[in-house]
């Protein structure tokens, strides 16, 4: 399988619930439901376990998406993912790359390859 990229620059080809709504896996939803809900102290169900990626063009994404500004900013500026952008890298990448390095590698790393 081809590497799913999101805008700022995780695998969603790798992620819990992207695996879990392409398999529809059911033991796999809760699995990454009671993991996030550990790691960002809410209550996440099961059912809310359902995406089809970041830079998908329907409206099946994990919730958190449908509020995500990065996501909301590529999707205007119609690029690829962040490492397309003209602007690349601003303010709210530079952010959450203090939170996902490994992100911010991804992106450095398509950048190169353009």
């Amino acid at each position: 399988m081809e590497k799913l990229i999101s805008y700022c620059g995780l695998v969603c080809s790798d992620c819990g619930a992207y695996l879990a709504t392409k398999k529809n896996d059911n033991d796999l939803r809760k699995k990454q439901a009671e993991e996030w809900s550990k790691e960002f102290g809410s209550r996440i169900k099961p059912e809310d376990i359902n995406c089809h990626g970041c830079t998908t063009k329907g409206k099946m994404v994990f919730n958190y998406c449908d509020v995500c500004e990065i996501r909301k900013c590529g999707q205007e500026k119609q690029v690829k993912n962040c490492a397309y952008c003209a602007d690349y890298s601003c303010e709210k990448l530079d952010k959450f790359f203090d939170m996902a390095p490994g992100a911010k590698a991804t992106l450095e790393e398509i950048k190169k390859r353009k």
